[in-house]
């Protein structure tokens, strides 16, 4: 696979290549020792791909399967069969990993009566998410979430009762949270980890929308949504196979734009960089790290052509999100009665998975929540070359970042090139804090803005590094106020 320009291919040599007449601060050897405050969280560097086991997804995988139908209108009392026994055995092995760590995980029903909508809910219905926390022990209210949805479904969507074991849709994407959870949670990270498995995904996304709600009302700021929906299978209905890739879906315009961001971004761009679109290189980026493990394919639109999934509702709140999902769907083995019909075996069930594909599809998020929950967030940068030669780049110190990483491209490039770092001098406050002389810093770049695209990425001293953030109207990791004239 050909490698391309990376935004953090230069971190290593970052001192060596630096232009000193560029810089605006001086290189202190102290700032190495501010990249994190607490030296265990520096100290984990090793690969938590490698803990994926596939024997507890597939032990996961026969409990999940094994509740006959976890349809959101299934029963919710049953204590073996339906989505109330589902939820309930889901927040009991949370629990159960937290005690491995000491309770680390704060474990809680996240859900509400979703009231009959006349289409796939014909009345009043319990919706309710099985969700576990692991707070960041430096930056608790910045979050990164990953998130399946725990519901299944037959070809009917009101059909509550017939067997739907939806083992690829989406028992992959769960087995593959709860491993997230037993791995991640015997480390300490800076920022926050949310696992979440959703239910109402698939009459009409009702999980996702009120767990996005609730992140919202606790104030909390959202680094990225992983939304992982079928990741066990790597043939399709056709018979084409890939076993190499998944993809990565990623909105190009916000879905929180507003009238006048839209018409700032037709003058001066944006279409291609929205926080999610920006997500989706960073993950590619990630998997490029790792040339024999799973790799990504980016398909730049929000969903597959008619579909949807639990990244919209987060979209639609100005969250960063993407979907991450197979390669190739196999059509007969998803929203489908159990059946044998003209010699064709349909439904969703547990031999139709490629365990091979889905471990590696795990490893790939476990390397990318270990590095979302290390990197700083990213920051809200600003570009200005109006009716100059050069481009004035300025933007806020954000908590965590030992340096930065000033990335480019051409108006009519896919992808970063490779960055320049930029290395700062910290000071302490009165009350203790290291921040770098000056919060708002600026870096003069000695091109025209009209020709190039410009991107930041916060660093910590390890290296890891945010996902970049684009100096365009919307470009910024942060939902849009309601009045934003950005």
């Amino acid at each position: 696979m050909a490698s391309r320009p990376r935004p953090d291919s230069a971190l290593a040599k970052v001192a060596g290549r630096r232009n000193a007449a560029a810089m605006r601060y001086s290189i202190m050897l102290a700032a190495f020792s501010v990249a994190f405050a607490s030296p265990a969280i520096a100290q984990q560097t090793d690969d938590p791909g490698l803990e994926v086991s596939e024997e507890r997804l597939r032990a996961d995988m026969d409990t999940i399967v094994g509740f006959g139908t976890r349809h959101t209108l299934s029963s919710q009392t049953d204590p073996e069969r339906g989505i109330g026994a589902a939820v309930d055995w889901a927040l009991a092995e949370f629990a159960r990993i937290s005690d491995t760590c000491g309770n680390c995980l704060d474990v809680m029903p996240i859900g509400r009566v979703v009231e009959a909508d006349g289409r796939r809910i014909p009345q009043d219905t319990l919706v309710r998410n099985a969700v576990a926390i692991q707070r960041g022990v430096e930056r608790p209210d910045e979050v990164i979430i990953v998130q399946a949805h725990y519901d299944s479904r037959v070809t009917d969507p009101l059909n509550a009762t017939d067997a739907a074991p939806g083992a690829n849709d989406d028992g992959s994407g769960s087995v593959m949270v709860l491993e997230a959870a037993r791995i991640l949670s015997q480390r300490q990270y800076p920022s926050t980890i949310i696992y979440a498995l959703l239910t109402g995904e698939e009459q009409g996304l009702y999980g996702a929308g009120i767990l996005a709600d609730w992140v919202g009302e606790q104030g909390m700021t959202v680094k990225a949504v992983l939304n992982n929906d079928m990741i066990g299978n790597s043939c399709g209905s056709d018979g084409f196979c890939d076993a190499e890739h998944v993809r990565v879906f990623s909105e190009g315009l916000r879905a929180d734009s507003t009238e006048r961001l839209r018409a700032r971004q037709r003058r001066f761009g944006g279409e291609n960089d929205s926080p999610g679109r920006n997500l989706s290189r960073w993950l590619a980026d990630v998997a490029e790290d790792y040339p024999d493990g799973m790799q990504v394919r980016q398909i730049w639109r929000t969903d597959r052509m008619g579909r949807g999934g639990d990244q919209i509702p987060f979209l639609d709140r100005g969250y960063p999100a993407v979907r991450v999902t197979v390669a190739v769907e196999d059509y007969e083995h998803q929203h489908q009665d159990l059946r044998v019909e003209g010699g064709t075996t349909y439904g969703d069930t547990v031999d139709e998975l490629d365990w091979t594909y889905l471990t590696r599809a795990s490893q790939l998020n476990m390397r990318a929540l270990d590095r979302l929950a290390r990197a700083p967030m990213p920051p809200v940068l600003s570009a200005n070359g109006a009716v100059r030669t050069d481009t004035q780049l300025q933007w806020e110190h954000v908590d965590g970042a030992g340096y930065y990483v000033i990335v480019k491209r051409r108006t009519d490039e896919p992808h970063w090139r490779e960055g320049e770092g930029m290395i700062l001098s910290f000071e302490t406050s009165a009350s203790g804090a290291e921040r770098p002389v000056g919060s708002m810093i600026e870096k003069i770049v000695p091109v025209r803005a009209d020709d190039w695209i410009f991107g930041i990425a916060a660093c910590t001293f390890g290296p890891v590094c945010s996902p970049v953030s684009s100096a365009v109207p919307g470009g910024a990791f942060y939902p849009l106020p309601v009045d934003s004239e950005d």
